[in-house]
């Protein structure tokens, strides 16, 4: 089994609703993304999937996410912008991307800060 892995940066303004501490305040991070995804086996190049192409899609999810204030971005306007709700949404939305291909999306990270981060995998 092979895991292919991407980094990709956004940077937002948050603020956690019903949250008692100073996250509770709009603030900002420097969101740094990792989605991996898995192949059992190589293609004809020797490649398990293309860079480019995960660097894409992922760029494309993020792109709506990048200098705003996540709390006025769906889905974010309805839940919190938790690191745990980001990563959860970006797996949701790059699964579909993926479908068909050579590739299954094994997990995605969300860092909050240089020490605090998520990984959400399904069940």
């Amino acid at each position: 089994m092979y895991t292919i892995a991407i980094e990709q940066h956004f940077d937002a303004a948050h603020f956690l609703r019903g949250y008692q501490g100073k996250c509770e305040a709009l603030h900002g991070h420097r969101y740094k993304v990792v989605a991996r995804v898995a192949a059992s086996k190589l293609d004809d190049v020797g490649m398990a999937y293309d860079f480019s192409l995960l660097k894409q899609y992922l760029g494309e999810i993020l792109s709506r996410f990048d200098h705003t204030c996540l709390n006025d971005v769906p889905p974010f306007d309805e839940i919190n912008p938790s690191s745990e709700n980001i990563a959860a949404t970006v797996y949701k939305e790059l699964k579909p991307k993926l479908a068909g291909g050579p590739v299954t999306i094994d997990s995605v990270e969300v860092w909050e800060t240089p020490q605090s981060w998520v990984t959400y995998r399904p069940d």
